[in-house]
């Protein structure tokens, strides 16, 4: 059973970024393609609407859902953090609005089959890419290969995992008798490694290390800091900027990029504090609790 991706902050975003009917409007995860569905219904048909995602099933659900749009749509298999190169292939020099939602989605959860879930008995593999190649870096490669202390630095650093240095410690001791191959097998070390009080707490106590994981595995921190960079470089005055962040590394990677360009006179912050989902949204999509929205207006010619 396909599961149905919800949409975070939609309206929230669609209204900031003040789209016009000839833009050109790069969705930089499109995942299934809900937030561009939405987009194209803005745009005419000298607007242009690009899409690009690692995951090849996700780009095959967002074609069948934009294969109406009344605009021009370009959808790529690709990275982000290789924006500059997309633009540059597809022959395109200036976007007037770009927005990155950093969240997970239901099918890569439920569907994807690499270990995203911590509910789900996957092989630990945590790629956006849906066959990555044998030099790929895993999850898998990381609990089982790397030294206790890179394991803790990273637990603790991307997924501010408190018990990083006794989850780290547990794992090191179980792989020496056999491998960490599955997500269940990495959840029963995070949970002997964790106190009972811990595991009680409304988030599961394996969430923080799948986080941590899943960033090192993408290297999603310096592949959004290139793209923020490229983002603004490639934007036209006036231009805007819209990133949907769901923990707090990101979002702080996000506000200080945004602030450092405002204090440069480069551009206006339109959201000095984050744009937060309603009562209402968290309560029909819990996933949504954490997601901030923060957007920036690029004023200046480069």
């Amino acid at each position: 059973m396909t599961m149905t991706h919800t949409s975070v902050l939609l309206q929230e975003l669609i209204t900031n970024l003040e789209i016009k009917p000839e833009d050109f409007v790069v969705d930089a995860t499109i995942n299934g393609g809900g937030v561009s569905e939405a987009i194209t219904v803005l745009l005419n048909k000298q607007g242009t609407l690009i899409g690009i995602d690692l995951d090849e099933d996700a780009l095959k659900e967002a074609q069948s859902r934009l294969s109406n749009a009344s605009c021009r749509v370009i959808l790529v298999e690709g990275n982000y953090r290789n924006l500059n190169q997309i633009l540059s292939d597809n022959h395109i020099a200036n976007i007037h609005r770009i927005f990155f939602d950093l969240g997970l989605s239901s099918r890569q959860l439920g569907e994807s089959g690499r270990g995203f879930s911590f509910k789900r008995d996957e092989p630990l593999l945590m790629t956006f890419t849906k066959h990555p190649g044998e030099d790929q870096l895993t999850a898998s490669t990381i609990v089982n290969d790397w030294s206790e202390e890179h394991i803790a630095d990273i637990l603790l650093g991307y997924g501010e995992e408190k018990n990083a240095l006794r989850i780290a410690r547990e794992i090191v001791r179980r792989r020496k008798l056999e491998p960490i191959t599955t997500t269940l097998e990495l959840v029963a070390a995070i949970k002997e490694a964790t106190p009972l009080s811990y595991q009680r707490k409304k988030i599961h106590c394996a969430t923080k290390v799948f986080q941590a994981l899943r960033i090192t595995v993408n290297d999603e921190i310096e592949g959004l800091r290139e793209a923020l960079h490229t983002a603004y470089n490639r934007l036209t005055v006036n231009g805007r900027i819209g990133v949907i962040s769901f923990h707090s590394i990101e979002d702080r990677i996000v506000k200080r990029a945004f602030k450092n360009w405002s204090e440069q006179n480069m551009g206006i912050v339109h959201t000095k504090k984050p744009i937060r989902p309603t009562e209402e949204e968290v309560q029909n999509n819990p996933r949504s609790r954490s997601a901030k929205l923060r957007i920036f207006e690029k004023t200046t010619a480069c």
